[in-house]
């Protein structure tokens, strides 16, 4: 595990979370100045392949577990590890485990990244929720399927959101037929846009988390597209968020 002027020479590149009180869970979202951690879209390259490798070497984790991610409300539970240098084949927008060593991944260029963690330190999970994910409640059923996997208590389970689609840029013009009538509170219709970090907030609160245990990163990847991937900004690259149990 790096100490902290090792991670101060890697920033802005990669962006360390600490959970309160849980010192054996490492958590760090890469930003678009590290470089793109996707070997989907065609991105496929030898330099892609041997950047995602150095982030274990960089940050102190063995492997990891990537998935193909298809905007649904699939979480695995203590899956298997996949390869740096092969994108993934395994469907799913969530993954849990307790295995110390093994960080969780998700990539986003717009996308909310949710690492969750046990407040024990011996249980960790990684969503990954576009607002096709909010519109069918994965961050609610995500961190629910977390806690029946290892039969934890949502009260004790902490939240972080990392860089995503801000409430000033997340427009939906067809607001009316993309979403359920219950998301209406979010959406301001003069403006077209939706707040989604509040909404994931909420949906979070609604799994039983507590409010106090739910962090997040405001930073707008749309508005600050110049380090971070931004989807909607034309970007092909994407952003890590990793969280793991440290061994």
């Amino acid at each position: 595990m790096p100490d902290n002027a090792e991670l101060r020479k890697m920033l802005p590149g990669i962006i360390p979370f600490s959970f309160p009180d849980i010192d054996n869970v490492g958590c760090f979202f890469t930003t678009g100045l590290y470089g793109n951690i996707s070997l989907d879209f065609g991105l496929s390259g030898p330099e892609d392949a041997a950047r995602r490798a150095r982030l274990g070497k960089l940050l102190g984790f063995a492997d990891w577990t990537e998935l193909h991610q298809v905007h649904g409300d699939v979480l695995l539970s203590n899956p298997d590890s996949t390869p740096f240098d092969a994108p993934s084949a395994k469907d799913a927008d969530g993954a849990c485990t307790d295995k110390p060593g093994r960080a969780m991944l998700s990539k986003a260029a717009d996308c909310q990244q949710i690492m969750l963690a046990h407040k024990s330190g011996k249980y960790v999970a990684a969503l990954h929720c576009g607002w096709k994910g909010n519109s069918i409640d994965f961050p609610t059923s995500g961190a629910l399927n977390f806690c029946k996997a290892y039969n934890l208590k949502p009260e004790d389970v902490m939240a972080v959101r990392g860089p995503s689609l801000g409430p000033g840029a997340a427009e939906f013009v067809n607001f009316e037929s993309e979403w359920p009538a219950k998301f209406r509170p979010w959406f301001n219709p003069q403006t077209r846009r939706m707040d989604l970090w509040s909404l994931t907030r909420h949906q979070l609160v609604q799994a039983g988390l507590r409010a106090e245990h739910i962090f997040g990163l405001d930073l707008c990847t749309y508005t600050f597209s110049d380090f971070l991937f931004s989807f909607r900004r034309g970007h092909a690259g994407r952003q890590a968020a990793l969280v793991y149990i440290k061994s």
